[in-house]
């Protein structure tokens, strides 16, 4: 039987293996998906030699950058965003061979792709700096988009929360949430913006799942903008992460 599964910490508000052993199931596909909970990314070796059958690997927070050193190859665009999110594992003799790619990019520019004006939507900022917003960076200014980046901290290229002012939300009016800022069970948090300073030309994209409707879209909805949670962006991942395990 072939394994497929996440390494991440923690993971218990994983998608991936309810979706992928549903999707075994549902095509007789002789398989299983687990979760591999690793508190140090310096443990994917015993992963992988606890568990031959592995044929792919989903990363999640907080390794999608710091899995790149274990990579014997990495995709052009995976490389170019500087984080992996699929790992296709192969074997060549007694040598296991891992190949990172970039899903995170494709699910969600074909997600967010049809709720943008070209005329409307020109800049966008990215709320976090971690390897998901790298994907998002990439896939905006693919899009045509220029992006800023917005960090708690004074970085290099970045500008901080206290300088989001309500004439920055108005210039860009595209808002995408890359942090865990709202996910379950703290529901209750959101990034700090001048949220009243949005309209019905605001689109708010939250890359969390659960909840459904996050506090960031909630209080961005108040004022008329457009919002989405990452759900689509997730099961169109899911369905680049098959493809490239078996690339197609």
């Amino acid at each position: 039987m072939d394994k497929y599964g996440l390494i991440g910490y923690p993971l218990g508000h994983s998608f991936s293996i309810s979706y992928f052993n549903q999707k075994f199931q549902d095509e007789n596909i002789d398989a299983v998906y687990e979760n591999y909970e690793i508190p140090s990314i310096d443990e994917l070796p015993e992963v992988l030699s606890s568990n031959p059958e592995l044929k792919g690997i989903n990363v999640t927070i907080p390794y999608k950058e710091k899995v790149l050193p274990f990579l014997d190859s990495i995709s052009p665009e995976a490389r170019a965003i500087g984080a992996v999110n699929v790992i296709r594992v192969s074997h060549k003799g007694n040598k296991t061979l891992l190949k990172g790619y970039n899903s995170d990019v494709i699910g969600f520019t074909k997600s967010i792709e049809p709720m943008l004006d070209k005329k409307l939507h020109q800049k966008a900022l990215i709320l976090g700096t971690g390897g998901a917003s790298k994907a998002i960076d990439y896939g905006l200014r693919n899009l045509g988009l220029e992006t800023v980046f917005v960090s708690r901290y004074e970085r290099p290229g970045t500008i901080q929360y206290k300088n989001v002012t309500p004439e920055v939300v108005k210039e860009y009016n595209v808002i995408i949430n890359c942090t865990p800022l709202g996910m379950y069970p703290k529901t209750e948090v959101c990034p700090e913006l001048p949220y009243e300073a949005m309209d019905s030309h605001t689109i708010l994209y939250d890359l969390i799942y659960n909840p459904d409707e996050t506090l960031f879209m909630k209080r961005g909805a108040e004022y008329g903008a457009n919002v989405k949670n990452g759900l689509e962006m997730l099961l169109l991942q899911a369905f680049s992460s098959w493809e490239f395990w078996h690339e197609k």
